[in-house]
């Protein structure tokens, strides 16, 4: 069995700054981590290995700078580590982003097998728009599985997987076939910590570095800023409430003074009630 995994090089969330005139993020400078949906992506795979055997890619595409994300990601165990940069996959969308991973995940498979599992968190914590793993799925004809929960079972005879997807109201339980292409919630297992062993390789280890050309992408239009049609219009910061909470002490506990401070909401809400009555009605 052979998994990929998609791995991203993403700013610390707490340290991220915005281009005041591309409206792109600025990473110069800004401590970097693995994306944290994709540190369970990862340990899905692994967990499936320890089971069935079998060899974990991971693949990433950015900067040089991004080969130190790779590292850590053989030392939590996987085999290999695949690093697509180029200056022309530079300010890259989704859309052009998933065209990149899909034609590096090609190029992989046809030099140690093509992936039965393609895995990928379910989003990333710059960009949050969940659409670069079933950009790829649709791109290399995979089955798409999102928002995934729980791993349930693996047949490799029949190629059948079995997933708990988590949705509005409760757990979708799935059955689909591989190749397929599943994207990790957060929270789905504990993060392993890598033996000393994967450590010492992973320092040893040659990062595969592929430009465009390596990739297997011919047409360089569909990559970076020439490739991506999305357009960032304005980048913003809420605006604060100027409404402040106000604390309340419920004295004596009891229905009256529920239903008092109900209707001292509605008072002060007047289209809540209205949208209450809308939303119960639909149930």
């Amino acid at each position: 069995m052979h998994i990929v995994v998609c791995i991203k090089q993403v700013p610390d969330s707490a340290q991220i700054r915005v281009h005041p005139v591309t409206n792109t993020i600025m990473r110069q400078g800004v401590p970097t981590i693995i994306n944290p949906y994709d540190l369970f992506a990862l340990e899905a795979a692994l967990e499936l290995r320890d089971k069935h055997g079998g060899e974990i890619t991971v693949l990433t595409m950015g900067p040089p700078s991004a080969e130190d994300s790779l590292r850590k990601a053989l030392t939590y165990g996987a085999d290999r580590a695949v690093l697509l940069t180029d200056r022309f996959f530079a300010g890259s969308d989704t859309l052009a982003t998933s065209f990149a991973l899909s034609k590096a995940i090609e190029k992989i498979g046809a030099i140690w097998g093509a992936p039965d599992i393609v895995f990928a968190g379910k989003q990333t914590i710059d960009g949050d728009t969940a659409q670069v793993g079933p950009g790829v799925a649709r791109r290399l004809g995979l089955h798409q599985l999102t928002y995934i929960s729980k791993i349930v079972g693996l047949d490799q005879q029949t190629g059948v997987i079995e997933l708990e997807r988590r949705a509005e109201g409760g757990t979708q339980a799935l059955r689909s076939r591989t190749p397929c292409l599943v994207t990790m919630l957060e929270g789905t297992a504990e993060i392993r910590r890598g033996s000393f062993a994967d450590a010492l390789r992973a320092a040893r280890a040659e990062i595969v570095i592929w430009n465009a050309a390596a990739a297997g992408i011919d047409d360089v239009t569909k990559c970076g800023l020439r490739g991506s049609p999305t357009v960032v219009k304005r980048v913003f910061a809420p605006t604060p409430r100027a409404e402040k909470a106000r604390p309340i002490e419920i004295r004596p506990r009891t229905r009256a003074t529920a239903e008092s401070l109900i209707d001292e909401l509605f008072a002060a809400k007047p289209d809540l009630e209205g949208d209450l009555r809308q939303l119960a009605a639909g149930f």
